[in-house]
C-alpha cells in the first residue's frame, strides 16, 4: 500500500502538523485533485474537513493545480508554483506534476477547512513523561 506524509496546516492557530498516512488514510487521497476536500475521519480527525492545497513527489517535483493530468510533464512557465522568474518576462520549461494525487507522491500539503469538536493541538499533544519516584 502507499504511504504519504501529510502536512496539515491549521489557519485558526497558524500551526502545521506532520502526519504519516498509510493504509485507508492514504487511500482516501488517491484519485483526488488539488482543491478537493476529504473527510478528516479517514486520518483520525473526526468532524474535520481537509482541503488538499498541494503535493510533491520523491524528486521534489511540485504538483500544479492548473495541470489536469496524473503524470509528469514539462511545461513552459512564466511564474507560479515551481518557478519564480528572476527577470521580468522570463519563461522557462520546467518539469511539473499534474493535479491528480497518485501513489507517486510522497508529501501532500493540506489545510483545515472545517473544524471538529476537538482541537488539533489535543490530537497531537504528547503525553507528559512521568517524574521519577522519590526514594
Amino acid at each position: 500500500m502507499v504511504d504519504f506524509k501529510v502536512v496539515l496546516s491549521d489557519p485558526s492557530t497558524g500551526r502545521a502538523y506532520n502526519i504519516d498516512a498509510s493504509g485507508a488514510g492514504a487511500g482516501s487521497f488517491i484519485g483526488k485533485r488539488i482543491g478537493d476536500e476529504i473527510d478528516g475521519g479517514n486520518l483520525g480527525f473526526n468532524g474535520y474537513k481537509i482541503k488538499i492545497t498541494g503535493a510533491s513527489d520523491r524528486n521534489g517535483t511540485p504538483a500544479r493545480k492548473s495541470l489536469p493530468i496524473a503524470g509528469r510533464r514539462k511545461i513552459l512557465m512564466a511564474g507560479g508554483v515551481g518557478f519564480h522568474p528572476r527577470i521580468e518576462g522570463e519563461r522557462r520549461r520546467k518539469m511539473m506534476r499534474g493535479a491528480e494525487i497518485t501513489q507517486d507522491f510522497v508529501q501532500i500539503n493540506a489545510i483545515v477547512s472545517a473544524q471538529g469538536s476537538k482541537s488539533l493541538a489535543e490530537y497531537f499533544a504528547s503525553p507528559e513523561p512521568e517524574a521519577p519516584a522519590a526514594e
